[in-house]
C-alpha cells in the first residue's frame, strides 16, 4: 500500500498531484519529466490547473523525441498551447485527495524521483521515470538483477528454457526482471516463483497497475507482487497503448545488469529492450538457437554480431560477476531447478521406448517437424504414425503443434547438463 503514515498532508498531496499529472490523456514519459524539471509536483499540478504548462514544455525541449514515445508531439507553440488547455480542463475536474484515496484502496505506492523511496537502481538513469508507480515490496529491487525477455510468441521449448533460467537465476539469489507478457516473459517469472528460497521476481508493466495485461496473466501478476514486486510508470487507469511497451521496455534495461534474449524475431519488443540495454552499457546475452526457427532469427542475429551466449546459467552468472561453485552433483547447469518448471526427471523418459517408438523419436529430433516431413522420414503410413505419436505424446514425450510434433525437454537423453539452444516455430513476434 502507499506509505500509511505520510509525514504530513503535503507529503501526501504532492505524490497525489504526481500521480494526478502522469494520469492525464496523452502525458508521455518526457512531457512528464518536462512538467517536474526544477518544481515540485503540487507546483506543477497548479500550474497546469492554470494552463500554463505549454510553456514548460516547450522551455524544457518537448519537442525532441524519446525512444517509446507517443509519436504525436506538440512541435509547435500552437500545438503546445492546445495540449496545454486540454489539460488544464481536466485538472480542473480532479481532487487531489480523490486521486490519493484510489491509490490507497489499490495497493499501489507513488515512488517520486527525487524521493528517498525512489528503486536506487533508476534513479540515475538519464530516462529514469519521474514518477513510478509499484505493487508489492520495492526493496526487491535491491542486489543483483538479470532481466530475461524475448518474444511472445514463444516455441514450447523456448518458454522451457526460460522457465529453467528463471528458476537458475532466482536459486542463485538474482533477481529476475522481465515484462509480465506472453511467451518467453511470463515463463520466465513463473521458473524464478518456483525457485525454493529463490530472489524475488521484479515485473515491469507497460499499463496502470490497476489493469492487468495480458489478462490470462492476472494469477502471475498476483504472484509476482506477493513475492516481488511490480512496477510501471503508467497512472492507474492507463491501458495497455502500444507506444508504451517500447517505453516499458527501457525500463527493464535500466533495472538489469545483464539482459538476456532466449527467443526473439529480427524486430520485435526484445530488440527494443536490447536498444536501450546497449545505450546504457548493459551487457546483452542470447541464448543460441535453431537456425530454421523464425523464433530464434533475433537471437542468432545478436549473437553473430558478438553478443555472448546464454548457454546455461553459469554463463549469465559469468557475465554478472557472480559465478560460485559448480552445480552440486546430479543437478543440472542451470542451478537449483523448481519441480514444476521442467519436464526432465532425474531418469530418461525414453528409456525402455524401442521399435517404431524410438525410431519416432528419433526421426523427430529437436526440430518442430510437421507431420509430411515425419512420414517421409519413416516411411510410415498416416494412420500408423499417428498411432505412434499419440503414444508419445501420452507418454509425455512429444508435444502436438496442431500439424507439427516437436519433442519435450527430457526425451532423449534427459536434459541433465544439457546446454541452451534449439528449435523453434514458425510464429511471429508482436
Amino acid at each position: 500500500m502507499p506509505e500509511s503514515g505520510p509525514d504530513s498532508i503535503d507529503r501526501a498531496m504532492e505524490l497525489a498531484a504526481a500521480a494526478a499529472l502522469a494520469g492525464l490523456d496523452r502525458m508521455t514519459p518526457t512531457r512528464l519529466r518536462n512538467l517536474l524539471a526544477g518544481r515540485s509536483s503540487v507546483d506543477a499540478w497548479a500550474m497546469t490547473r492554470c494552463g500554463l504548462a505549454a510553456d514548460a514544455l516547450l522551455a524544457n525541449g518537448e519537442c525532441s523525441r524519446e525512444a517509446g514515445q507517443a509519436p504525436r508531439e506538440a512541435r509547435e507553440e500552437g500545438q503546445a498551447a492546445q495540449l496545454a488547455r486540454q489539460w488544464a480542463h481536466a485538472a480542473q475536474r480532479v481532487e487531489l485527495a480523490e486521486v490519493w484515496s484510489r491509490y490507497a484502496l489499490a495497493g499501489v505506492r507513488i515512488h517520486l524521483r527525487d524521493r528517498q523511496d525512489y528503486p536506487s537502481a533508476l534513479v540515475d538513469d538519464a530516462q529514469a521515470p519521474p514518477v513510478l508507480f509499484s505493487l508489492g515490496h520495492p526493496q526487491a529491487i535491491d542486489g543483483p538483477r538479470v532481466a530475461v525477455v524475448g518474444t511472445r510468441a514463444a516455441t514450447h521449448y523456448g518458454q522451457e528454457l526460460a522457465a529453467e533460467l528463471g528458476a537458475g537465476l532466482a536459486g542463485a539469489g538474482v533477481v529476475v526482471v522481465s515484462g509480465l507478457a506472453l511467451g518467453i516473459d511470463g515463463a520466465a517469472h513463473q521458473g524464478a516463483l518456483a525457485a525454493e528460497s529463490g530472489a524475488p521476481p521484479v515485473g515491469v508493466a507497460g499499463n496502470g497497475l490497476d489493469t492487468v495485461y495480458p489478462r490470462s496473466h492476472a494469477q502471475l501478476w498476483r504472484r509476482v507482487a506477493d513475492a516481488g514486486a511490480v512496477l510501471s510508470e503508467a497512472a492507474l487507469g492507463a491501458g495497455p497503448e502500444a507506444w508504451r511497451f517500447p517505453a516499458r521496455n527501457r525500463i527493464i534495461a535500466a533495472l538489469a545488469q545483464v539482459v538476456v534474449v532466449v527467443e526473439s524475431h529480427r524486430v520485435g519488443g526484445a530488440m527494443s529492450t536490447v536498444e536501450a540495454a546497449a545505450a546504457r552499457g548493459v551487457p546483452v546475452l542470447a541464448v543460441p538457437g535453431s537456425v530454421r526457427s523464425p523464433a530464434s532469427e533475433g537471437t542468432n542475429a545478436l549473437l553473430a554480431e558478438g553478443c555472448a551466449p546464454a548457454r546455461d546459467v553459469s554463463d549469465v552468472l559469468v557475465a554478472l560477476r557472480m559465478e560460485g561453485p559448480g552445480p552440486a552433483e546430479g543437478a543440472d547447469q542451470f542451478g537449483p531447478q523448481a519441480r514444476d518448471t521442467r519436464g526432465a526427471h532425474s531418469t530418461d523418459p525414453s528409456e525402455g521406448l524401442e521399435g517404431a517408438d524410438a525410431s519416432m523419436l528419433a526421426a523427430l529430433g529437436w526440430e518442430p517437424t510437421p507431420t509430411e516431413t515425419l512420414l517421409r522420414r519413416t516411411g510410415l503410413g498416416l494412420g500408423e504414425a499417428a498411432v505412434i505419436l499419440d503414444r508419445l505424446v501420452e507418454a509425455g514425450l512429444v508435444r502436438d503443434g496442431c500439424g507439427w510434433w516437436e519433442q519435450v525437454a527430457g526425451a532423449t537423453g534427459g536434459s541433465a547438463g544439457r546446454r541452451v539452444g534449439g528449435p523453434g516455430s514458425g510464429q511471429l513476434d508482436r
